[in-house]
């Protein structure tokens, strides 16, 4: 027997420990090299650690749940080993060839519970299986997003909002029991307990104010719909709105620096660069990764970096260095069909823009009524950094560059 000791990895210079995540391996499994056994959650990103060797997984020697330092050794694996078997079902008994005189009446078979019926088609970590269960859906029926096709939360959220998830029929014996407790407590990530310490932070600490605009999104749409196949076949993604947002807003901010400044102690620091973070949804929550040197990015470039930061998020592959270094955010929650919000600033930056979902409404143009498609923007920002003047001008340059996007190419 050869044993090799896995360890939680370095996962950068100002991460000291997490917290374990889901086990994706369970003991007696066969593990190939470089395949991930464990989730572990920081409080800036949620990663998995794969096994440097492959064997079959002998010990695992923390629980889900548990805190862990850099370097803690957390399970161990065999090299030399061969997975456990599991053992086959009985064959069913040759039926009879004489007919009995009476026939015995068919056993009827005994129903299975919905948890039964759906745990084992697929892993699943435990807050996904509990909702499956609590919900009595046959977990084969929901698309899973994850990495490998797993589900998440967000899967079947939308699963059961949309009615598309099948459901298993509750064994009789819980007809008339109650589904469930009446209320549940479940230990807050590591990473949402940062996310709540950081937003709070930024309330407690910035004088944060919101501004707001609204943009015609005529001439953007009519450009998408021209350009998107053209677009596609030459870079092979598609033509988004975060491109041109991107975009916009590195323009304004070259105009008003004060919106990609933030303040370190006494001192103001004004970036001659723009790494925008862009706000995706992961599993466990929120995250920012960021697109660094967003000015000399293309479109192609943009929309490319954004949909890898997507995948990355949802499979949990998400690196320190993906997080870290952002100027300015944008905030996309038009995508949840939010009409209008005042998003939180993202410390140590000064201001997040916030995007929104994109609605006909009436519009008074040229002393006629016209329907168009307008989207409300809100600019929250530092007011110790930042004047209203300032905040002001940075959304009515952002605007004027999508209803004329020809400023995006002429750097106007």
């Amino acid at each position: 027997m050869a044993i090799e000791d896995i360890v939680i990895p370095q996962m950068g210079e100002s991460v000291a420990e997490g917290s374990i995540g889901t086990w994706l391996k369970q003991v007696g499994d066969a593990v190939a090299a470089d395949e991930p056994i464990v989730e572990v959650e920081t409080d800036k990103v949620a990663m998995e650690v794969p096994s440097p060797v492959a064997g079959v997984l002998i010990e695992q020697l923390v629980a889900e749940g548990d805190t862990v330092e850099i370097g803690a050794l957390i399970a161990r694996v065999d090299t030399e080993g061969a997975a456990a078997a599991k053992p086959a079902a009985a064959p069913a008994p040759a039926a009879e060839k004489a007919a009995p005189t009476a026939a015995a009446p068919a056993a009827t078979p005994t129903p299975t519970p919905a948890a039964e019926q759906s745990k084992d088609l697929m892993p699943m970590s435990p807050a996904v299986r509990r909702m499956v269960e609590d919900y009595h859906l046959d977990a084969a029926s929901i698309k899973g997003t994850g990495k490998d096709g797993r589900l998440t939360k967000a899967d079947v959220l939308k699963a059961i909002e949309s009615g598309s998830a099948r459901t298993l029929s509750a064994p009789a014996s819980a007809a008339a029991a109650p589904t469930g407790p009446r209320e549940e407590r479940i230990k807050m990530t590591r990473m949402r307990k940062r996310i709540a310490e950081r937003l709070k932070d930024a309330q407690n600490t910035a004088a944060m104010l919101t501004t707001y605009n609204e943009v015609d999104m005529t001439a953007v749409m009519e450009a998408r719909a021209k350009y998107k196949d053209m677009f596609a076949t030459k870079h092979g993604i598609k033509l988004g709105f975060m491109s041109f947002f991107t975009k916009a807003c590195c323009l304004a901010l070259k105009e008003v620096p004060a919106v990609n400044a933030s303040i370190e102690g006494d001192e103001i620091v004004y970036h001659n660069y723009a790494n925008v973070g862009v706000a995706v949804s992961a599993p466990n929550g929120l995250v920012v990764p960021v697109l660094k040197d967003a000015q000399d990015m293309s479109f192609a470039d943009t929309e490319l970096g954004i949909a890898n930061y997507g995948r990355k998020a949802r499979d949990g592959k998400l690196t320190i260095d993906d997080m870290q270094g952002g100027t300015f955010t944008i905030s996309n929650g038009g995508i949840f069909g939010s009409l209008m919000s005042s998003p939180i600033i993202n410390p140590p930056q000064s201001a997040i823009l916030g995007m929104h979902k994109i609605q006909e409404r009436p519009m008074a143009i040229g002393g006629n009524v016209v329907i168009r498609p307008m989207m409300y923007l809100a600019l929250s920002y530092d007011h110790r950094l930042i004047d209203g003047r300032e905040a002001v001008t940075f959304l009515v340059r952002v605007k004027e560059a999508l209803e004329d996007p020809t400023r995006l190419l002429l750097d106007m």
